[in-house]
């Protein structure tokens, strides 16, 4: 049987490029959107929230603030500040990915965990990177506290959003596009990588704007993997074909119950240890739990399914980064 040959990578694409782009990205998705049906089986199970019982494990969900790690060339660091939103700092760059500062976010509990960083303690900010326009990927509150000329990349069809908010440096990709910031030693890469996910922020916008990954390179160094939202599925082997070596995935295990509705869009923790074989990876580091409570599961078995999973690979412990919120970890 003939291996498909790997693309070559993108050529980067101009920071701050205009672009135009279809009006709906509905072709891309990998499983139909749910329906009146489903909904109306969501509301009558009323599955919505974890059980009552569950929530005293919520005291028990780490936390454990730490001063940020010092990074120097060749080095990478990554803190975990809640959900999706890290501070990776690589190549000479910080870099946040999907921030999310604010207690509480809309249509959702407030936060059970503080955030991990607080945002005075941030150093200066080098790039936002954005995964989909969900609101607890996309704040605006937290965007509206980044200096007006943070270099932000975005989804195709998602430019629009921080341009009129004031934004100067906001470069939009499509899904295997890339584009560069100068860093340290040279280079920074910004790769944008298909998810399997959607789109919606109004009753009017679904799927009027991509959703995806993103793979950071240093230059002639660390190669972070954020997965931003997503299922599992095909997507993960591409990836690690196109982009070998990761060092590090940001991989989400957390709002996955129930499967039926959520299985497409959200992995479970034995499906994010399976993605982490997929891409090849190195490390292995969950997000999206611990922070918001946004589906039934209860809130401290995303953890303990994690860590049994990655016991049964029979993969070296030290390789899952269980952080908890605030918690911080340096890639050699």
């Amino acid at each position: 049987m003939l291996v498909p040959a790997v693309p070559e990578p993108a050529v980067p694409r101009p920071l701050g490029e205009i672009r135009s782009w279809p009006r709906s990205f509905l072709d891309r998705l990998t499983a139909p959107l749910p329906g009146v049906r489903a909904l109306a089986r969501l509301a009558r199970e009323g599955r919505l929230r974890p059980p009552v019982e569950s929530l005293r494990e919520i005291p028990e969900l780490p936390f454990e603030p730490g001063p940020l790690p010092l990074t120097g060339a060749g080095r990478t660091a990554v803190i975990w500040a809640g959900h999706a939103s890290w501070v990776v700092r690589t190549g000479g760059l910080t870099v946040l990915t999907d921030p999310v500062w604010s207690r509480r976010i809309l249509g959702t509990p407030a936060r059970v965990t503080p955030v991990g960083v607080r945002w005075e303690d941030l150093p200066g900010v080098d790039a936002v990177v954005i995964s989909h326009n969900h609101y607890d990927h996309l704040d605006a509150p937290t965007v509206k506290r980044l200096p007006k000329a943070t270099p932000v990349f975005v989804p195709a069809g998602l430019a629009h959003w921080f341009r009129v908010r004031g934004f100067t440096r906001v470069t939009e990709l499509d899904w295997w596009e890339a584009a560069e910031l100068p860093g340290e030693t040279g280079p920074v890469r910004f790769d944008f990588v298909p998810a399997h996910h959607w789109s919606k922020r109004t009753l009017t916008d679904t799927c009027r704007s991509l959703w995806g990954g993103w793979v950071i390179t240093a230059p002639g160094g660390h190669r972070v993997y954020f997965a931003g939202d997503t299922g599992y599925g095909h997507w993960f082997q591409q990836i690690g074909r196109r982009y070998p070596g990761i060092d590090l995935a940001l991989l989400p295990i957390g709002a996955y119950e129930p499967r039926w509705m959520l299985g497409a869009v959200h992995t479970d923790p034995e499906e994010a240890v399976r993605a982490h074989r997929d891409l090849g990876a190195r490390v292995l580091a969950p997000m999206h739990w611990s922070t918001f409570l946004l589906s039934a599961e209860p809130p401290l078995e995303p953890l303990h399914r994690i860590r049994a999973a990655w016991e049964a690979t029979g993969r070296p412990r030290g390789e899952l980064w269980d952080l908890p919120v605030g918690g911080s970890r340096v890639l050699e």
